[in-house]
């Protein structure tokens, strides 16, 4: 559990980190989003360090959560429901998720 939540946590730092730069490019909203968006990115390298596995383990790994995480994105922030096509591919990218980062060592 401990492992899925610091994936979570590494996923919404990346999704702020990239949607703030976003929100200033495409909605014309102010350049000072680029501050806490850097932040954000730091804190997603900085979370990324903290897992226990290889780094192409860990990215492998991690790739599954964002896709999750991002689809939860889209309809909690940009209220876009999810079609039952994202709920399946979800589903496709954490067992995935699950059967690299829960191998056995």
């Amino acid at each position: 559990m401990k492992t899925l939540l610091l994936y979570i946590c590494t996923a919404l730092a990346e999704i702020v980190g990239c949607y703030l730069p976003y929100l200033w490019l495409k909605q014309d909203r102010s350049a000072w989003l680029l501050l806490p968006a850097a932040a954000s990115l730091a804190l997603f390298a900085w979370l990324l360090s903290l897992h226990d596995a290889a780094s192409g383990r860990i990215y492998a790994a991690y790739g599954g959560v964002y896709i999750a995480v991002a689809i939860a994105w889209l309809w909690a922030v940009d209220g876009v429901r999810p079609s039952a096509w994202d709920a399946a591919g979800v589903a496709v990218a954490l067992t995935g998720m699950g059967i690299i980062a829960f191998q056995p060592r």
